[in-house]
């Protein structure tokens, strides 16, 4: 099976790198060469348009930042639907539109090609370890045709149901991850203003009901004053609003997710978009001009 990857960002390089070390033929596309150069350097064989690497691969996937990134990549005069052979897969692995998603679907239907989608979660540091989940939407005879690949390089593979069904899950996720991110804020502050040990209330709460993976993972890099979570500002807040325009289009009230978006986007502001999700929790730090910290977790990551 030879391989296309487009997209060789944070996760994309991680997990395109994966697929090399476990023999796979790969060849790559980037924006920015450089981001190939390890890669290659590793085996794998470097495209100069997504045309011409859906013209060679058989499956095809893309690792992208958002909806606009997806189109012009299968779009384009260049893209992959203008090289792409019938009979090939596309997966594309960005956070995306449902709609999109969908609609995306349906051209390459019409020439032959089959889809996945396959938005990744838990993280830069679990794709590294080949653990990382992977919600896939599509028929049950592609995923299945797919899956021992996928398991090279993922932890859960999980089939959430027809083409949007992940995408639609995916932002879920994100929601509930960064809405207990400004929950975990606010609590570490209190617990700090109370004159609680950092080290103790951390413990404390990572043996309690209130314990989640935004505790585990990301409350430790504000203690390290890194916030280095490898995840983005603006992804955050795509993630959030294509979370807001779903909850619009079936009637669901999401008042909390609302005003998370709304600290998010206040926070993006703030810091910049390329600044890490988890500075969100800065804001109130910032505000309170107290700064959760604890001694260590200076190499936490």
């Amino acid at each position: 099976m030879i391989i296309g990857w487009i997209g060789l960002g944070n996760i994309g390089g991680v997990m395109a790198s994966n697929l090399i070390k476990e023999g796979y033929h790969l060849i790559v596309h980037d924006l920015e060469y450089k981001a190939a150069e390890k890669l290659i350097a590793a085996g794998a064989e470097w495209a100069e348009t997504p045309k011409v690497l859906a013209n060679k691969a058989d499956t095809i996937i893309t690792s992208l930042p958002g909806p606009p990134q997806v189109k012009a990549v299968m779009e384009s005069e260049q893209g992959v639907f203008a090289g792409i052979r019938s009979g090939a897969t596309w997966i594309d692995m960005s956070t995306t539109d449902a709609e999109e998603v969908e609609r995306l679907g349906r051209i390459a239907a019409e020439k032959g090609v089959s889809v996945l989608e396959a938005p990744l979660t838990g993280g830069v540091t679990l794709a590294r370890a080949g653990g990382i989940t992977m919600l896939v939407g599509g028929e049950k005879d592609v995923f299945e045709s797919q899956l021992p690949m996928l398991k090279k390089i993922g932890g859960k593979v999980l089939l959430m149901g027809p083409l949007g069904s992940a995408s639609i899950v995916k932002v879920i996720t994100n929601l509930l991850a960064l809405g207990h991110l400004i929950m975990a804020g606010e609590a570490f502050m209190l617990g700090n203003q109370a004159g609680i040990d950092p080290k103790a209330l951390l413990e404390g709460i990572q043996a309690s009901s209130g314990n989640s993976y935004t505790i585990e993972k990301e409350m430790p890099l504000v203690y390290n004053g890194s916030y280095d979570v490898e995840f983005s500002m603006a992804l955050a807040c795509k993630d959030l609003g294509l979370t807001m325009k779903h909850a619009r289009k079936y009637g669901v009230p999401l008042e909390l997710g609302a005003l998370v978006e709304q600290i998010f986007i206040r926070a993006k502001r703030a810091y910049g978009e390329a600044a890490n999700s988890t500075q969100a929790v800065k804001l109130l730090e910032d505000t309170m001009k107290v700064y959760l910290r604890a001694t260590g977790y200076e190499d936490f990551r």
